[in-house]
């Protein structure tokens, strides 16, 4: 039996609620839990609300490895409809005021029961973390959500250090060290003078102006997959690559979804001869004009394939309509495809039916193919997705391109829809494809093995948690206040 005690190291993981910052953050809490730590999970109630109603997650603290896992939520200060949510200018400065503040309770909390927080980490938007962090004289790391060459990009931007496309020039190409030349629209969106999302691009450059203060960045990703440029960033900023982190041996069944994944997907996929289905999925926030969504309905059929397509429903408040498939298309397809409202994305991409993804290119959804071996129909629309679309197809070989982004507006055609489905599957690149997608899915799984780079970085970070955690108590020292009742013990198996 072993034992719960109030020396375990405790680490606060605080995360903006968006789908592709609550997985990866998740995923490194659990990692941390298995390598001994007790973790608080921690986004606004909003979404951890969804997260009860959709995934596996109570509050209790779940056993993991030699760890925990708790889940805590804070209060934004505003009323679970409150629309303004939708409208990062307005909601990221509420979420600051109402989070820093939260946060200081929280971790007051734990500290007059005995297990106080020994480090802060965040994910990408909600950088005043790391100043209140600071304020307490808690060290603090951050985790980025998104590739190095992504990172790269924002760094050299933030600091002006090579020219951007700009109102003047808003076409030039961009060279970057360590990376292929991008062109105007393979930078990430954010960045371009015209882009529809200046509040994203302000959300990015203010985690780049605090980017001093966390001792450590951890990135979802792995030596290998970008070797060259992760080594140049190492010379400038203390990153640790720990990717991926999906595929890090720990507890599976707390997850961060929102929604629940369709009944009898993998029913349906073992029903499928090997190599043969298309997987259809863009993302959680991604909103295609319904003209698009027609094209490429119409584009699966004239194909023939097999096709699982994820329809996310729009939020309630985005203002966006339901998308509606053309007539008699499901009755058209019959066996041949399903449709769900969500899907349970790593297993289905792991499965042995399944020959390619219709992917935006968002970082978690090109990891997660990338890693099981499995090759890309590339449709990035906006932000980091153009640049991922420019490396799965250019430089890491495991794709086709069937669109380069929403900066385009242009309509992708059923019949090159059908070309782009064909290519992937049947097509004469699939060997070489396949190739690429199996030596990566190699890499990664040797970056996590022991002795693997990703799996000692991980170790390196908790030896320096832990390090950083007894100088805290040695220069706070460790009693709690008399009158706080003290926490139960916690057993568990071994």
């Amino acid at each position: 039996m072993g034992s719960f005690n109030t020396d375990i190291v405790h680490v606060l993981l605080v995360s903006f609620p968006g789908q592709g910052h609550v997985n990866p953050l998740l995923r490194l809490g659990k990692c941390l839990a298995s390598n001994g730590l007790l973790v608080t999970f921690c986004t606004p109630e909003s979404w951890g609300k969804q997260m009860r109603e959709a995934s596996n997650i109570s509050d209790e603290e779940v056993s993991i490895g030699e760890g925990f896992l708790r889940f805590e939520w804070l209060e934004d200060g505003w009323d679970e409809e409150e629309p303004r949510r939708e409208d990062l200018d307005q909601y990221l400065p509420q979420l600051e005021i109402a989070g820093k503040q939260a946060l200081s309770r929280i971790i007051n909390h734990h500290a007059q029961r005995g297990r106080p927080v020994s480090c802060l980490i965040n994910n990408p938007f909600i950088p005043w973390v790391s100043d209140l962090a600071q304020s307490l004289s808690l060290p603090s790391a951050m985790l980025w959500v998104q590739s190095c060459a992504s990172f790269s990009a924002y760094y050299h931007y933030y600091h002006k250090l090579v020219p951007f496309p700009s109102e003047t020039e808003p076409e030039i190409d961009v060279q970057l060290p360590c990376m292929p030349l991008l062109k105007y629209d393979q930078v990430p969106s954010f960045l371009h003078p015209i882009t529809p999302y200046p509040f994203l691009r302000r959300a990015i450059m203010g985690q780049f102006a605090n980017l001093e203060k966390p001792f450590c960045i951890l990135m979802d990703t792995f030596q290998e997959l970008e070797h060259d440029i992760v080594e140049h960033m190492s010379k400038i900023f203390p990153i640790k690559t720990v990717g991926p982190l999906f595929k890090a041996p720990h507890e599976s069944t707390v997850r961060g979804d929102l929604l629940k994944a369709d009944d009898c997907i993998m029913e349906w996929l073992n029903s499928k001869a090997p190599s043969s289905v298309v997987y259809i999925s863009f993302g959680s926030v991604v909103y295609l004009k319904q003209e698009q969504v027609d094209e490429i309905a119409y584009g699966l059929l004239d194909s023939g394939v097999c096709f699982l397509w994820v329809m996310k429903p729009p939020h309630k408040h985005s203002g966006n309509e339901v998308h509606v498939l053309p007539r008699d298309f499901l009755e058209k397809a019959g066996n041949k495809g399903k449709v769900v409202r969500w899907s349970p994305q790593e297993q289905v991409l792991s499965h042995p039916s399944v020959a390619c993804f219709v992917t935006h290119c968002g970082w978690n959804s090109s990891m997660e193919a990338l890693t099981s071996g499995v090759p890309l129909v590339a449709f990035p629309q906006w932000g980091d997705q153009v640049i991922n679309g420019k490396y799965l197809v250019d430089v890491f070989q495991v794709g086709v391109r069937m669109c380069r982004g929403e900066a385009s507006n242009e309509l992708i055609k059923r019949d090159e829809v059908k070309q782009c489905l064909l290519e992937a599957t049947v097509g004469p690149r699939v060997p070489c494809m396949k190739h690429n997608a199996f030596k990566f899915k190699a890499a990664a799984e040797a970056a996590l093995a022991p002795s693997g780079s990703s799996h000692c970085n991980m170790q390196a970070f908790v030896d320096e948690v832990r390090k950083r955690s007894v100088e805290i108590r040695n220069t706070c020292g460790n009693a709690s206040p008399s009158h706080v009742k003290p926490i139960p013990m916690v057993t568990k198996e071994k």
